[in-house]
């Protein structure tokens, strides 16, 4: 079993849970030892405490507390769970799978379901995709090649997705894939995706999606976590500013080890593991639950999500 301590986003990019092997654009073109924590300074004020009688005691420092976790090949891994870092207060045994069905039984939340496409979908009948029960759809707007060139592309179903989406009547948001090397690549990403999607109404957030490539060599293999929050920054800024909601998507593995979370704290996480429970103990507002969901209206395998929203 791995067992890695987080720092702050700074270890070496491990892999992400879903892989996206882009055509077109793509072409032409990888951790801490679990050192124990130093032993705290023996003062109290200027003041040296010694053994004598009166010293001042020194609590002990609390335990780390410890998270077990597996990656989407059934890795295992441990990592220490940042305590100033807003966790979430789900409740496991609420969630209820149903088939590809996922539901929330408990007080606190209301939920809906939704999907995440692209153009490796096709064609969608969206009109079937309201009728068989989701209620929102997150759109790839466009994505960056993982070649060393590196080329910024629209999705082909880009304008297709979300028009039709909208007119049957589904909540729509918005995601780029990103292999941003740097803040300025970043911006330019958030520059793109404002570009195509100004004149549209959006009910859900404009989604940053940095990913990892396991099957291939990608541009940002060598980019560390600490790049990736600046990025991540910069690209929600720029979205924030427009007057869009920003939004991350995420999973366990980069939250142990490569975004700083403290520093993206502001912003919403769009959260994707295929377990049958989240294991992530952070807060999130999306679990993209499954990458082969089957819903009417749409061919082959699909992203189905859960949206959980505070009830009242």
């Amino acid at each position: 079993m791995r067992k890695l301590r987080v720092n702050n986003g700074k270890s070496a990019v491990i892999a992400a849970i879903t892989v996206l092997v882009l055509a077109g654009c793509a072409s032409g073109e990888a951790a801490n030892d679990d050192n124990a924590a130093d032993e705290p300074a023996v003062t109290a004020g200027s003041e040296e405490v010694t053994d004598g009688e009166g010293a001042d005691e020194i609590p002990a420092e609390p335990e780390p507390e410890i998270l077990d976790f597996v990656d989407v090949f059934g890795q295992p891994y441990q990592v220490e769970i940042n305590p100033d870092v807003e966790k979430h207060t789900y409740e496991m045994d609420a969630f209820v799978h149903d088939g590809d069905r996922l539901a929330y039984q408990a007080d606190g939340y209301e939920y809906r379901l939704g999907v995440d496409v692209s153009e490796h979908q096709g064609w969608i009948d969206w009109e079937k995709v309201r009728n068989d029960g989701y209620e929102f759809a997150i759109i790839r707007v466009g994505y960056r090649g993982y070649g060393q060139e590196g080329r910024v592309c629209l999705d082909d179903q880009f304008y297709t997705n979300i028009e039709n989406a909208q007119k049957a009547g589904l909540d729509v948001g918005v995601y780029f894939f990103a292999q941003a090397i740097n803040e300025e690549e970043a911006k330019a990403e958030a520059q793109f995706v404002l570009e195509h999607i100004k004149g549209y109404e959006l009910q859900l957030p404009v989604v940053y999606d940095p990913e990892s490539i396991l099957d291939d060599e990608a541009r940002t293999d060598n980019v560390s976590g600490e790049q990736f929050t600046k990025n991540t920054e910069v690209f929600c800024r720029m979205i924030e500013e427009a007057g869009y909601e920003p939004m991350i998507y995420s999973n366990m593995l980069w939250e142990a080890y490569e975004f700083d979370l403290e520093r993206l704290e502001q912003y919403p996480i769009w959260y994707a593991d295929y377990e049958p429970l989240p294991q992530t103990p952070y807060h999130f507002d999306f679990w993209q639950y499954t990458n082969a969901g089957s819903v009417d209206g749409i061919t082959g395998r699909t992203d189905l999500n859960i949206q959980l929203m505070p009830a009242g």
